[in-house]
């Protein structure tokens, strides 16, 4: 936890106005949260500036560098390059708490915050949901083709054969229930 005192910033020496910080952020920093097998490398630098008011504290972050992933296809390791901006509002109040995900509740009093865990959670956001080595962009998956285009059914039969089939069930077929007969008439109305 040492080690997160470094992404500390300290409110009460700041004074009304904006204020800019840079943070450095290696494979140590992806240590000291839990092993996961989204990320565990990058070298990212995490700017953020700070627009202190009476009433409440305006906190930009923007994240730049890359970070390793393994392709979901090959499971190779690549240098993905990410980038993200992100926007979190720290207001005044009786408590702390986290009241949405980009809006906090802090005591006036609040000597510092630390935004390791923010920057943490910024990158894991930023990172795509199908991790794709650039090598193998150009190739698509099965899944990438759903949807697109129509489905194609290839028959044994002859074509005069399907000619015969789509001919007749184009044909109305005239024997019906008579009391069919009723309500096809009241449609006809409409």
């Amino acid at each position: 936890m040492k080690f997160l005192k470094a992404y500390d910033i300290d409110l009460i020496k700041l004074k009304e106005g904006k204020h800019d910080f840079t943070f450095e952020v290696k494979d140590d920093f992806f240590g000291n949260f839990d092993p996961n097998d989204f990320v565990s490398q990058g070298n990212l630098s995490a700017k953020i500036q700070i627009n202190k008011q009476s009433s409440l504290i305006e906190a930009y972050f923007e994240i730049k560098g890359t970070v390793k992933l393994t392709c979901d296809r090959s499971l190779e390791e690549f240098d993905f390059p990410l980038s993200t901006v992100e926007k979190v509002i720290y207001k005044y109040g009786p408590e702390e708490q986290e009241l949405s995900e980009d809006l906090f509740m802090i005591p006036q009093d609040t000597q510092s915050i630390n935004v390791a865990q923010l920057i943490y959670e910024f990158i894991l956001l930023a990172l795509p949901a199908k991790k794709i080595h650039p090598d193998y962009l150009e190739e698509m998956d099965d899944e990438d083709f759903e949807g697109d285009g129509d489905l194609v059914y290839i028959s044994d039969r002859k074509s005069d054969d399907a000619d015969e089939i789509t001919e007749a069930s184009e044909e109305p077929k005239e024997d019906l229930d008579p009391r069919w007969e009723v309500l096809k008439k009241l449609k006809k109305k409409d």
